[in-house]
């Protein structure tokens, strides 16, 4: 039976992958985030899908790996990770009233046969008008420091939302499962 990894650290991404029932490892990739200069978000995307699952490859060429990268995209800047509060309340100040885009690469390798299967997945979430004070209530609350954008749509981050836009809600939260399941199967594992 051929093993699979999960090329991420991300807790969201082991999560959503659980759903599918189906046996994983999770193993970090040891590699470069940074963009590239003049990089475009959904090129930046793919490209780190690629490099996470080509990295753990290079010692597990008999698994089927997944690597895949988010970032969310206000006015085609990048927006990452907060880290901490004062970028948080940035980073949702500037998405009130605006349409943002979280771009999901995803790639799935079998480096042993050369069998993958690349893509991204667009997600658009347009925010309504937030004050400041319920941003700060959402953050005191969720504390989404680790999240693209400092959004987290799976609690109380739908309370900042006016609508959504997308072919797989997983994709928001940082692992589109319709394909992936899809994929899975192609490539002969049993997925229910």
């Amino acid at each position: 039976m051929t093993r699979l990894i999960l090329a991420s650290s991300s807790p969201y991404r082991k999560e959503l992958l659980q759903r599918l029932h189906i046996e994983f490892e999770c193993i970090s990739p040891d590699i470069n985030e940074s963009s590239l200069e003049n990089e475009q978000p959904g090129a930046y995307v793919q490209r780190l899908a690629v490099e996470k699952a080509v990295e753990i490859g290079k010692s597990h060429s008999d698994s089927l790996i997944i690597g895949s990268d988010q970032c969310c995209v206000n006015n085609n800047i990048i927006l990452g990770k907060p880290r901490d509060r004062d970028n948080a309340i940035e980073q949702l100040s500037a998405a009130s009233g605006q349409s943002i885009e979280f771009l999901t690469g995803v790639s799935i390798q079998h480096p042993q046969s050369g069998w993958h299967q690349e893509w991204m997945d667009t997600f658009t979430v347009k925010f309504r008008k937030l004050s400041l004070d319920e941003i700060e209530r959402y953050l005191d609350t969720e504390q989404p420091f680790n999240c693209a954008g400092s959004f987290k749509s799976e609690k109380l981050g739908i309370s900042l939302c006016q609508s959504m836009h997308g072919d797989d809600p997983t994709a928001l939260i940082g692992l589109p499962l319709i394909k992936v399941a899809h994929c899975l199967r192609e490539f002969g594992l049993q997925v229910p």
